[in-house]
């Protein structure tokens, strides 16, 4: 089955918005292992849109359209769907009544030209929206399955979760075949080392690895082709085993669940308490907890401890060990974590301090530098790398290996920093004295 995506809108052709739909799409079609052969984006022109249209019916099992459904007059996907493939347009009592519904339970007066959001070419199938007013639909046109969904990004999600992608694998059934797909998530191993430590996993026919980088992270996608449910899936199952016991903990997560979300669910299984305290990364630690619904449950709060006074001040960073050592130091992210567990009687306290650069490098203390430390009741653990990224992804790294040395703490596991990137020496055990 081959597939187009088609995105809709003239603030896509002028860069006014970035086009995420497109990426979202493709990867929920890598699931099933459907393949997405073209993607296109067309202003809000219809003789543009026809052409469009036309093209992907002449070269695709499956088109996606997103946008283009809304109540304004620069909304034409559904007519110029219609006037593409010669159908009438039609209005759908039961969709008009569930947009009536749904400005009822906000509290709002209905429009009139939210009732063109109920017009659909003749032969359609109405795909319900549940969080706004634009219902999708799916046209089969000759064999070409156009499925029709909103641009806005959560609404298009849902939509192809619930709606689209369970229609698109019941065609690939009745077409024979049963293929399953999940994606297992990685942090500290390089794309091109994964696929070599992996080499000889799913070279089969049947069972297939994909690799894809989400910087800081790499993500594995097996998947398992077989004529019933129950064998694709144990088919799955055992890939994917291969790939955990191969890899260890540097498999964090399956499917959509993030590192945050992970740390947290540790922790909360385990009754600990977090407590963080930062510098370069300017309290993206604690956003990333905080982002996972229930954290108050296991972070007690946070200190972004910019300037040395603060450090001191906040944290109890003695002058002397600034003055002697500087704030991008051990010694410094040691009094850190050690200070921000004590001052909120948390049981792990985390602590990150580096060079972010662009500018402030120095020989012995290079752009890129950064050291963490995670203080525990049985010790303090530090370490230090050398991460030669931008500003943002410096960050963005740093806080990534934060957070993985909470997960790692948790399971008892070794606390390490990413292979990918160079890293500028030794570190200290549990409890050291450095």
């Amino acid at each position: 089955m081959k597939a187009e995506i088609l995105t809709i809108g003239d603030e896509l052709l002028r860069g006014e918005i970035v086009d995420t739909n497109k990426a979202f799409l493709s990867d929920r079609l890598l699931g099933l292992d459907v393949e997405t052969r073209f993607h296109s984006s067309v202003r809000d022109d219809p003789p543009d849109m026809i052409d469009a249209f036309q093209r992907a019916a002449s070269r695709a099992d499956v088109v996606l359209v997103s946008g283009g459904l809304g109540p304004t007059r620069d909304d034409l996907t559904s007519e110029t769907l219609a006037r593409a493939f010669g159908r009438e347009l039609r209005i759908d009592p039961e969709a008009l009544a569930g947009i009536r519904a749904f400005f009822a339970r906000a509290g709002r007066a209905m429009s009139e030209n939210n009732a063109r959001q109920a017009r659909f070419p003749d032969g359609s199938e109405v795909l319900p929206n549940p969080i706004g007013t634009a219902p999708g639909f799916l046209l089969d046109v000759e064999g070409t399955l156009f499925f029709c969904m909103p641009g806005v990004p959560r609404e298009m999600q849902r939509m192809m979760d619930e709606q689209v992608l369970p229609r698109i694998a019941a065609r690939l059934g009745s077409a024979g075949g049963v293929v399953r797909a999940t994606l297992l998530r990685t942090f500290g191993m390089g794309e091109s080392a994964l696929d070599a430590e992996l080499s000889d996993v799913a070279r089969s026919g049947d069972v297939s690895l994909g690799f894809r980088t989400s910087f800081p992270d790499n993500y594995l996608r097996p998947l398992a082709r077989a004529s019933t449910a129950e064998e694709a899936e144990a088919r799955l199952t055992k890939v994917c085993d291969v790939i955990r016991q191969r890899l260890g903990p540097l498999v964090y997560a399956e499917g959509d669940e993030t590192l945050e979300a992970v740390v947290g669910r540790l922790l909360r299984a385990r009754g600990a308490t977090i407590a963080v305290a930062e510098s370069c990364t300017g309290g993206l630690v604690a956003q990333k907890l905080t982002d996972v619904p229930g954290s108050s449950s296991y972070f007690l709060g946070g200190v972004v401890a910019y300037a040395n006074r603060a450090k001191q001040d906040l944290l109890g960073v003695p002058a002397a060990l600034l003055a002697e050592h500087g704030a991008v130091s051990e010694a410094c992210a040691r009094a850190m974590a050690e200070g921000v567990r004590a001052r909120f009687g948390a049981d792990l306290g985390l602590a990150t301090t580096g060079i972010s650069g662009p500018d402030g490098g120095t020989p012995e203390k290079p752009v890129g530098l950064v050291h963490l430390a995670l203080a525990r009741a049985q010790g303090t653990h530090a370490d230090h790398f050398v991460f030669p990224l931008d500003r943002s992804r410096h960050r963005l790294l740093t806080a990534q290996v934060a957070l993985d040395w909470v997960r790692r703490a948790m399971l008892g596991v070794e606390l390490i920093g990413p292979s990918l990137l160079r890293r500028s020496g030794g570190g200290s055990a549990p409890g050291s004295a450095r």
